[in-house]
Order: C-alpha cells, then structure tokens, then sequence
C-alpha cells in the first residue's frame, strides 16, 4: 500500500506500520500487532500511545487485557485538519511572541539576532549550531523537555555520542510526564545529566540555551525553533533554568 499520504498526514513509519496493522486486525492485543506490524515489541506500547493521543487507535480492557482497535480511516482527515489549526496557533503565538523578544533584544543595547526554524530539521539544525560555538568543557541546557516522537529520540541518542566524543556537558529538565527510561538512558552518557522539572508547566514549549544564545522550541505537528543571539536574554534563560535545577531531584544513574 502507498504510505505516502500517512506520512503527510504526519505519521512516522512506526505509527504507520502499527496502524495498518490494526486496520487489517480488527480489535486485538499487542502480541499480534507486533508480529504483523513488525514493530520491535520495546517500542509497540510508545507507538501505540501515540496513535491514540492522535485520535487513531481506541482500546477497552478486558480482564488484564488491552485490546487495541484503529479508528476508521476517516479520522485521519480530522487529524490533518487538527493538525493544521494548531499550525495556525503556532504562527499566530510567534507573531505575538516576537515583538517582545525583539523588544528584550533592544534593551539589551547590543546588536542582536532572531532566527527561526520550522519542522524537526530546524530544530537540528539549531541544536548543531552549538558544535560551532561550544568547546570541550562547554555546556548546553534544556527544560521543561516534552515526550516527544520516535524519530526525535534515535536523533538525540546519536547526537549524545557524539556529544560526549566533542567532551561537551549538559543538563536536561523533562517534563514530569515522560517516561523513566528517557531519563535512564540521557543519564547513561558521559557528561550529562537528566532529572525531571520539579513543577509541571503546561505548555506546548521547552527551552534550551548556552553562552549568549536562548532557544525557544514550539510544540506542534509543525515544530519552530526560536534562536536568540543575545546575552542579556541567554542570562536570563539561564537564570529560570538554575533555580528549576536547584529545586530538582537528581535522577538514578547507571553510566556505562
């Protein structure tokens, strides 16, 4: 079958082969979905949480059992225009957003710069930027980190190899919401340190920052990444960061 429109509609291929799979299953358990979808079983219950955050996958309970059932394809329709709303959202908090962050870069009384970054390759492309500005000893952070999709987690298990090749340190807060072994595995790397933000923040963003530059991520099917050049800002992000890391716990580790 053509996947291609699925993976418009914003699908990974995971989330598609798992989808399908249920389709041509009818109501079923994970054992099932597992053989036919292919899907190793490590990440099947992460896949299929997904599809059902995205309205594509219902599941009921019957005795200890879950018993998972695709929606009918028709959802994706609403899903894609669901999606597209809260793109318009996106934007329309960027332009509200905006004059205020070109307001603090103003008061700062040097020369500043905004950039943005549109999708999950913009958000790359921000975050190697600091192989460029940091050296070894150097260190980045992020908070208020989200669950985020399988595609993100492959890149920044490869990027924290590399990370730690560069001798560069960090420090991560997630969101309250993520799952222990997200944190198990950031906290096996060299350098860097994973806890969970000590207060839950709803909001469909996170932030990140080093040196004189603050990164402000959008959450949406459409992801935008803010950057800005300027080092009053960079403080300050740097300021919310420490007190939020002061008030966490520190995390169970296990390095190899």
């Amino acid at each position: 079958m053509e996947t291609g429109m699925l993976k418009e509609a914003g699908l990974t291929d995971g989330e598609i082969k798992v989808y399908l799979a249920l389709l041509e299953l009818g109501p079923s358990s994970s054992g099932p979905v597992i053989e036919k979808s292919g899907v190793s079983r490590s990440i099947i219950y992460r896949i299929l949480g997904k599809l059902a955050q995205k309205g594509l996958v219902a599941f009921v309970v019957r005795g200890k059992t879950r018993y998972f059932q695709a929606e009918e394809p028709g959802r994706i329709m609403e899903y894609v225009e669901e999606r597209q709303r809260k793109l318009g959202e996106s934007r329309k908090k960027i332009e509200e957003a905006l004059p205020s962050l070109l307001s603090l870069a103003q008061q700062a009384g040097k020369r500043s710069e905004v950039k943005v970054y549109q999708g999950f390759r913009g958000m790359m492309t921000a975050h190697e930027l600091t192989y460029q500005r940091l050296k070894r000893g150097d260190e980045y952070f992020y908070m208020n980190v989200p669950v985020q999709p399988e595609n993100y987690h492959a890149y920044w298990k490869k990027d924290h190899v590399r990370r730690v090749r560069a001798g560069i340190e960090c420090k991560l807060l997630f969101d309250p919401t993520v799952e222990k072994d997200v944190l198990k595995n950031r906290n096996r790397y060299k350098g860097c340190e994973a806890r969970y933000m000590p207060v839950w923040i709803k909001a469909p963003v996170w932030f990140a920052g080093y040196k004189d530059v603050a990164l402000i991520h959008l959450v949406s099917s459409q992801p935008i990444t803010i950057e800005i050049t300027n080092q009053e800002v960079a403080d300050s992000f740097r300021a919310y960061f420490e007190e939020f890391w002061r008030m966490s716990k520190p995390f169970g580790k296990g390095r190899i």
